[in-house]
């Protein structure tokens, strides 16, 4: 990918920063991603790692990361990873992740995507 920002020679602080821009919520964001992924969402290849180059492919950084967390998924990191997850397995596609990013959340029924990630990935973890 031309326009990736992380790779994976890099190490999780490298990462971390590169993702975060400077933003500090979107540097606690990226921290849980990696620190709870293994729990949420154990089939995900890399574990949480999978899930920062998710957003690096989707280009999500900086201030988008923390509008993501917050005001589409709540302030919940398992919210956060289902969403991701819904667009990788193409429950949801990415234009429509990125309207409700700029849009606190509008078009994204996060029950609903929860009972089709859940269907998709039985081992995802639903707080």
């Amino acid at each position: 990918m031309a326009n990736s920002r992380i790779n994976l020679e890099m190490n999780q602080t490298d990462v971390i920063v590169a993702l975060g821009e400077g933003n500090p919520g979107a540097t606690v964001v990226c921290m849980e991603i990696l620190q709870q992924t293994p729990d949420i969402d154990p089939q995900a290849a890399l574990g949480g790692l999978g899930h920062l180059l998710m957003l690096d492919t989707f280009q999500i950084y900086g201030s988008r990361i923390w509008m993501l967390y917050k005001d589409v998924c709540n302030q919940d990191i398992t919210q956060t990873l289902m969403i991701l997850r819904a667009v990788q397995l193409g429950i949801i596609n990415e234009s429509t992740l990125n309207h409700a990013i700029d849009n606190y959340g509008a078009g994204i029924d996060l029950e609903e995507l929860a009972k089709k990630v859940q269907e998709e990935l039985p081992s995802f973890v639903m707080s």
